[in-house]
């Protein structure tokens, strides 16, 4: 392992300010609103802001206030953030991000996890945490080699929290990272004392008798679902079918890879008419950049094509898969593009240990709600224990 900073030269800086405010701008020829994607008039100011006011020097500093790795596993540069905390029996909390996320999602949350007595806590809630960067995302690249899967990755956790001394530790994700913790769970259960997620997919089973005695709400939850599968989800299909392709306008065009992104910020999160109202504008920023500069929107779509029978999207469903033998526990949030069933999620994850339905917030909670999934994470090692 080595320690690891963020040192951006300023040639990739200066350009991106130069490709900025060379962009070629379509015609304007539609509505406006979201129907049909981001708006060029949102764009136009977003990326305005970007190349005058935006301060990456200044999040690349806040950035590197937490320590940092690198480490090789399965052939494969593995970035990471390990930090402990000053209570000397905090758990061990392995977090996985997802698409289009990075490690800059969990940033407001990491000082409440690991310094609890500082942020209104206890000394009991107190958490180490290991936050990795998938293969083929921000600077865990490049990937030299195909198959980096959901299961390939959850492999590599297993190894990395094996390779920090961790020999039981409890995990949270959500998007894709709540697939991989699946997974590590599954595979990893003799070290996993709990997995927590605040994403889940609970699609009914093939009996038509699924669906009797549904409330209204729960009824929602499936009309929410097939939006997804039918409006919401392009992006997946692309990326799982063609990623190359999308791939060379993501890192060639920095308008491109911001669009690509900031509709899903627009979409799956708590926002009224644009994402800012959901999230910080500097800390969605940061996410972009986090893939600009290291030049893995084509690869991190890769990850979606060597995942691609386990995708939704998948021409034959995936097989569901089978019951997680470690405790769970699962944050529902009411603007996240997809919300589970819980007599559904009680297959998939038999011992659900705490279950908490929020009036606020979307897909990405720790941006838009920190101070929910932190009390959520804290409860849930409070359930895993008993106390």
């Amino acid at each position: 392992m080595e320690k690891f900073r963020i040192a951006i030269p300023d040639a990739d800086l200066d350009d991106l300010r130069g490709r900025l405010a060379a962009t070629r701008w379509p015609d304007e020829g539609h509505s406006p609103g979201w129907e049909r994607g981001v708006p060029q008039e949102y764009l136009r100011d977003l990326a305005d802001y970007w190349q005058h006011e935006y301060d990456w020097r200044a999040a690349e500093a806040e950035l590197n206030r937490f320590p940092q790795y690198t480490t090789e596993i399965d052939g494969a540069r593995v970035h990471f953030l390990h930090v402990r905390s000053p209570e000397p029996g905090a758990t061990p909390l392995l977090i996985t991000h997802g698409w289009p996320s990075s490690f800059v999602e969990f940033s407001q949350i990491i000082e409440p996890l690991t310094n609890p007595r500082a942020h209104g806590g206890q000394a009991s809630d107190a958490y180490h945490l290991v936050i990795p960067t998938i293969p083929g995302f921000g600077f865990s690249s490049p990937v030299r080699t195909p198959g980096w899967s959901i299961p390939r990755v959850a492999g590599a956790w297993a190894q990395l929290m094996a390779q920090l001394g961790y020999e039981r530790y409890v995990t949270h994700g959500g998007d894709l990272g709540a697939w991989i913790n699946h997974v590590l769970a599954a595979i990893d259960a003799e070290h996993v004392v709990g997995s927590h997620v605040s994403f889940l997919i609970t699609p009914p089973g093939p009996d038509p008798a699924d669906l009797a005695g549904l409330t209204e709400v729960e009824m929602g939850r499936l009309g929410l679902l097939a939006r997804f599968a039918g409006d919401l989800s392009g992006y997946m299909k692309l990326q799982s079918t063609r990623p190359q392709t999308v791939g060379y306008g993501l890192t060639d065009s920095p308008i491109a890879q911001l669009a690509w992104i900031v509709e899903k910020f627009h979409d799956w999160t708590d926002s009224v008419k644009a994402p800012e109202d959901a999230v910080d504008r500097d800390q969605m920023l940061t996410n972009v950049m986090v893939y600009w500069l290291t030049r893995t929107g084509m690869s991190s779509a890769h990850f979606y094509y060597d995942s691609a029978d386990m995708m939704p999207t998948a021409p034959t469903p995936p097989a569901p898969p089978p019951p997680l033998p470690v405790p769970s526990g699962v944050s529902v949030f009411p603007r996240d593009p997809a919300q589970p069933i819980r007599r559904f999620a009680d297959r998939m994850l038999p011992n659900i240990v705490q279950w908490t339905e929020h009036e606020r917030g979307g897909h990405f909670p720790a941006m838009e709600v920190p101070d929910l999934l932190v009390a959520d994470l804290r409860a849930f090692a409070q359930a895993l224990t008993g106390s």
